[in-house]
């Protein structure tokens, strides 16, 4: 008996945890949609998860599609009981259509969870493998759907409060629901204003001269350093290899007031050259250090054929190994390319003038009495879409430049 209980404990404990977080995530999500102040209720989900998930163990034998109907009909039925005909929504403050379909969307993402956890495990005896397995699976997902979270609920709330007015904000903050009776001149308002009255192309401007600079002047010395570090025998090449990133070990901060006093001593504190100086001498060494895998992995005989050929070391550099190391190349660019964008503190010291501020200085300044917030948040979000609609055009390039020259062979 000690040990057939613990197929059952192992997959009711799944059920309890799945159902109470999907009931959570989407009475959450139903409140910043709608701007209906829901109660977070989750004993009757935990509950109806609990009987379900011993369920899901003790239906094992039956077929796939039978287990799924079976499971998330049960689901909705003791969710609807235990909450005493009312989930989600005791105050019927939202529509019958729209509390239904909260009932369904938590008992199929319920139910296809537990499936995904349990995996194999019956009401039976299991194995220290099968544990183990178990509990690799529900904390992966819990993590992931964590990490979602943590990432999207976020940015939800930036981009809803940026399509709100002043009005809306002041009589319900937590409403964020979009208003389809608004034209798309009203809604995009605080993305107006921003380009009208505050400047903000010019903001654009700036950063992304500062950004592209920042990448061709990385790229233009990495490159070549990255091959030398790989490919040549001089002395002191591997104490170079390895306290090339000894850079990072010094706190940006540390670093600004000695370059707030050099550059206002020779006058160029107050400039966008400024920035295109210090910038790549913080993202060379990364870029050394992770182009200099890609390229050790080069097979040597291609250069040794060049050399054969008359190629000097710049032209194998130009015309063998750069073509063969676009991956890496293009995801070094991105990640350059990133954290030029992003920087604050640099061009919070160096720039006084409102005209050459970057993106990043420039939505600090919106952060004030004199600012309604949802100009603030439309700022955050003209400053993370470009950023992420280049990271996910070049994703393939980041992820198998990042982990090329991890493996020899």
């Amino acid at each position: 008996m000690r040990f057939w209980m613990i197929g059952i404990f192992a997959s009711a404990l799944t059920g309890l945890v799945w159902v109470a977080l999907w009931h959570l995530v989407f009475t959450i999500t139903a409140i910043l949609v709608t701007g209906v102040a829901l109660p977070l209720d989750l004993g009757p989900a935990a509950f109806s998860g609990l009987v379900v998930g011993a369920f899901a163990a003790l239906q094992r034998p039956a077929s796939l599609n039978r287990r799924r109907i079976s499971g998330i009909i049960l689901i909705s039925c003791f969710l609807f009981s235990f909450s005493l005909g009312t989930p989600f929504d005791p105050g019927s403050l939202l529509a019958l259509w729209q509390r239904l379909l909260l009932l369904l969307l938590v008992s199929v993402a319920g139910w296809l969870s537990i499936e995904k956890t349990v995996g194999p495990t019956n009401a039976g005896f299991m194995t220290r493998y099968g544990t183990e397995k178990f509990y690799i699976r529900l904390f992966w997902g819990l993590g992931l759907i964590m990490f979602i979270l943590i990432v999207a609920v976020p940015f939800y709330v930036m981009v809803m409060t940026s399509l709100k007015s002043q009005h809306s904000l002041l009589i319900n903050p937590l409403d964020l629901s979009i208003d389809y009776g608004l034209s798309v001149t009203k809604l995009l308002n605080s993305y107006i204003e921003l380009f009208t009255d505050y400047g903000f192309l010019n903001l654009l401007i700036n950063s992304a001269v500062v950004s592209v600079a920042t990448v061709m002047i990385t790229l233009l010395f990495s490159v070549p350093g990255a091959y030398a570090v790989a490919k040549l025998r001089f002395p002191g090449r591997h104490w170079l290899s390895g306290s090339v990133l000894l850079i990072y070990l010094i706190p940006a901060i540390i670093l600004v007031i000695p370059l707030y006093a050099i550059l206002s001593q020779i006058g160029m504190r107050n400039s966008l050259f400024a920035l295109c100086i210090v910038y790549p001498a913080t993202t060379i060494p990364v870029a050394v250090y992770m182009l200099r895998g890609y390229f050790a992995g080069l097979p040597s005989d291609l250069d040794d054929a060049g050399l054969m050929d008359g190629l000097s070391r710049l032209q194998i550099i130009t015309r063998i190994a750069m073509p063969l190391s676009m991956p890496a190349i293009a995801s070094v660019a991105l990640y350059v390319f990133m954290i030029a964008w992003n920087e604050f503190l640099f061009a919070f010291m160096f720039l006084d003038d409102v005209k050459l501020f970057t993106l990043s200085r420039g939505i600090v300044s919106l952060n004030s009495s004199e600012v309604p917030r949802q100009h603030l948040m439309a700022g955050a979000v003209i400053a993370t879409v470009p950023v992420l609609f280049l990271f996910l055009w070049f994703e393939r390039f980041l992820v198998s430049g990042l982990t090329a020259g991890s493996v020899k062979g």
